[in-house]
């Protein structure tokens, strides 16, 4: 493959994906896959200030749910490590944010949708009467919960939704609506406070799965915004001891669940849309780019120099908003972003990812990995990765590469891609013969670690052969590949496809109660 022109480059945000992947690899390796589909738990400096707007995970798959054919599926997850006691207040959204999922669908690297939250949280101010006075409860509930906005709620969360076609800025907004009867304020579920007060948390929460009208789209959509299980599952503590997780325990497919999930006792908040894929392509195009950001307002936030230069200005309402998270494929900034310009990338855009083109094309995690595991001569050596860059910042060709695609770092999604059934799921993803999941896509069991380890640490040129067979240039062959055929076989010792998950919408488990009734 021939060096992507230097001024599409210096467009996109290609680098990202591609140190994305090397970061994943490189994670995979040291014991961690599972946590590339955490891509954002605390990436950043300053969004460790800004949990509400920290952006965990954004899934996007052509729905699997049976009934359901020909309807994508988004999942935008924020406000990491949620401890389910974390009461009083527990995880209430940002009021003051703004919350956007974006759809590129003409491979331009701008968005021609967008799909943007905005929530309200509102005091009732119940009060109990002691000694001759009402006085205000210090809890966000004063009994048992069954129904949206229950009286005995004294905190009522509500969100609106909105579609904005063509630029997030200067395009329209038009209102969701919902279809039974119109509104377009719609409740929240109230996080899983514990058993006692909610008996029946899924039945709760089902009740706040709306379907919904969508401007501009002939075919009703499914929206749901509410508390889930943390999907995500990786040994962080393990990782980020530099890779505290033996070599041999790596690539020993017998010890895929031989470590703990870190996050197996953790919650995130979700933001989902079910959308036909009519609504969503543009002409003969069947290919989407998806990504999700987060702005706060512009007063609230003090950029670095670097942050300020990249910056932009999200309008609402006449208000000014800074984007201060972004999140596309999984683990980018986590892993593969060099920590001076962490804040930047997530203030950055699709389209000017171009300056952070080294970081992919030139990735350091790989040498990380051969000091942290004190294993000289594992990384791969065919510079610049031009193979990362196809996989990552472009698509595969013939599977998820869209015509005349500019290079920038997103997921992506052919959307006439034949579903693959949740029993017959590989987690592997196209790297297992499924076409339909990651990196075409990624669904809630794609073990995205192992599959991006592969291709960090040089699977593809293994793959590719001295021949070229899959067209990634000539340097792109097995000689470049230290670890040879012992590279996809990598693994994290986590098995992401283990971890609980509905086989249909919002697909995320149940969240984790904050107390259980005693037994």
């Amino acid at each position: 493959m021939q060096t992507l022109p230097t001024r599409a480059l210096q467009r996109r945000r290609s680098p990202i994906a591609i140190a994305a992947a090397a970061a994943l690899a490189s994670i995979a390796l040291s014991g961690a896959l599972t946590p590339a589909q955490a891509s954002s738990h605390r990436e950043a400096p300053f969004i460790t200030s800004k949990p509400k707007v920290d952006g965990t995970d954004f899934y996007m798959f052509s729905s699997y749910e049976p009934g359901r054919a020909g309807y994508v599926t988004m999942v935008a997850n924020y406000l990491p490590l949620q401890d389910a006691y974390g009461g009083p207040n527990y995880f209430q959204m940002d009021p003051e944010a703004v919350y956007d999922i974006h759809i590129d669908n003409n491979g331009d690297a701008n968005e021609d949708l967008t799909f943007r939250f905005r929530f309200n949280n509102n005091l009732k101010g119940i009060t109990l009467p002691i000694g001759g006075l009402n006085v205000p409860i210090p809890l966000i509930q004063a009994g048992a919960v069954a129904t949206p906005n229950a009286a005995a709620l004294n905190v009522n969360e509500t969100f609106s939704a909105q579609i904005i076609r063509g630029d997030r800025v200067t395009g329209t907004p038009a209102k969701i609506t919902n279809a039974a009867g119109g509104a377009t304020l719609f409740d929240k579920p109230v996080d899983n406070i514990g058993q006692k007060t909610i008996a029946n948390y899924a039945d709760y929460a089902a009740q706040h799965i709306y379907n919904v009208n969508i401007p501009g789209c002939n075919k009703p959509a499914k929206m749901f915004v509410g508390q889930r299980k943390d999907p995500f599952a990786v040994n962080l503590g393990g990782i980020f001891d530099l890779i505290n997780i033996p070599l041999a325990d790596m690539i020993d497919p017998a010890k895929i669940n031989a470590v703990k999930n870190t996050l197996a006792d953790k919650n995130v908040t979700t933001l989902e849309l079910e959308v036909h894929k009519s609504c969503l392509t543009h002409g003969t195009e069947p290919v989407i780019g998806g990504w999700t950001t987060a702005s706060v307002p512009s007063q609230s936030v003090t950029p670095t120099p670097t942050m300020a230069r990249s910056g932009r200005v999200v309008t609402q309402n006449g208000k000014g908003f800074t984007q201060v998270s972004r999140l596309g494929m999984p683990l980018v900034n986590e892993v593969v972003i060099g920590l001076p310009d962490k804040d930047k990338w997530n203030y950055s855009e699709p389209n000017g990812d171009g300056q952070f083109l080294s970081y992919v094309t030139n990735p350091t995690l790989p040498a990380l990995f051969e000091i942290a595991q004190a294993a000289p001569g594992t990384a791969p050596t065919n510079f610049p990765r031009n193979d990362l860059v196809t996989t990552f910042l472009l698509g595969l060709p013939g599977i998820n590469q869209p015509a005349g695609v500019v290079p920038s770092e997103m997921l992506r999604l052919n959307t006439s891609t034949p579903v693959t059934p949740e029993a017959s799921q590989n987690r592997l993803g196209v790297a297992g013969g499924d076409l339909a999941g990651y990196p075409n896509g990624r669904r809630p069991k794609d073990d995205v670690v192992d599959i991006s380890l592969a291709v960090v640490m040089g699977g593809l040129c293994f793959l590719n052969g001295d021949g070229n067979g899959l067209g990634l240039g000539t340097d792109c062959k097995p000689s470049a590949v230290p670890l040879g055929a012992t590279t996809l076989s990598v693994n994290d010792n986590v098995d992401q496809a283990q971890q609980k998950f509905f086989g249909k919408f919002p697909y995320l488990y149940t969240p984790i109660p904050g107390a259980r009734n005693p037994q």
